[in-house]
């Protein structure tokens, strides 16, 4: 039970864990893991602080202790130099205090000289932590840098795509069905088209028919008329006839009276008829 148990969290977290991260903004999760890199380098450079400072204290130290250990050897030489002169000159007391005091500043001098030993041995490891510590701090340094500008890459990059899947809805609008009541370009188009390809039958059909030719027939009778009567409007005011004029004499030859004061075309002036008789 649970054995079985903990099979379905896992499959559950796993299936949290897909869920999120499919829903997850990129831009958001590119900060998170640029400030993770952040926090890390600041941690390592504190623990490389930390280690510089130990090699820092271990120098001081060591310097101090050799301070120490050339002084203590001066003074164990002093030493032995009074009692030196001390037992020349007959002064076995002072000479044997002396001597004392000589071999506690050499008893002293052995435990520095020791100690020097350490701190020298200690202060090399240090030193190579120290350098290791540096070189960890500048790698990582690099490695920062190098995210920091891989994040600006990354970021024009989903700008871009967010740009593209945007055109790429948009195109796919107008060729695919957006929902059930928004129509495409296409099946407007559509709609268009076919009113207008019915209106162009429509009216071939009408244009067939013999009540449009009946109309045709009657309106070129009325431009006739009216051509016609311009023309004699024309020539009753002594202008000169046009093309119109012509085509309307032409017309109304035989149904058209001749003007007051002319014959008619073919026969002889009143004067000329008298004078023959």
């Amino acid at each position: 039970m649970l054995k079985l148990f903990r099979r379905v969290w896992a499959y559950l977290t796993a299936s949290g864990n897909a869920s999120f991260n499919a829903r997850a903004d990129p831009k958001i999760q590119l900060e998170q893991a640029i400030s993770e890199a952040q926090e890390q380098h600041r941690r390592l450079r504190e623990q490389a602080a930390n280690v510089i400072a130990h090699q820092k204290q271990t120098e001081i130290r060591l310097n101090r202790t050799m301070g120490e250990l050339e002084k203590v050897g001066a003074n164990a030489r002093q030493a032995v130099l009074m009692a030196d002169e001390a037992a020349k000159s007959g002064d076995v007391t002072k000479s044997n205090q002396y001597v004392a005091t000589a071999e506690s500043f050499a008893n002293r001098l052995i435990a520095l000289e020791r100690e020097v030993e350490d701190l020298k041995a200690l202060h090399l490891q240090s030193t190579d932590a120290a350098n290791q510590a540096k070189a960890a701090v500048q790698q990582n340094s690099s490695a920062l840098q190098q995210k920091l500008a891989e994040r600006q890459k990354l970021l024009s990059q989903l700008d871009q795509a967010k740009m593209q899947e945007q055109m790429n809805t948009a195109m796919s609008s107008l060729s695919e069905t957006v929902g059930q009541d928004v129509p495409t370009l296409n099946e407007v188009r559509d709609k268009i088209e076919t009113r207008y390809s019915r209106a162009k039958g429509m009216a071939e059909l009408t244009g067939e028919s013999v009540e449009s030719r009946m109309l045709e027939v009657e309106q070129a009778s009325m431009n006739v008329e009216a051509q016609a009567r311009l023309a004699q409007i024309r020539s009753q005011l002594g202008l000169g006839t046009g093309t119109a004029s012509e085509a309307a004499g032409e017309v109304g030859a035989g149904t058209t009276a001749p003007p007051v004061g002319q014959p008619a075309s073919g026969q002889p002036a009143t004067g000329e008829t008298a004078g023959g008789a």
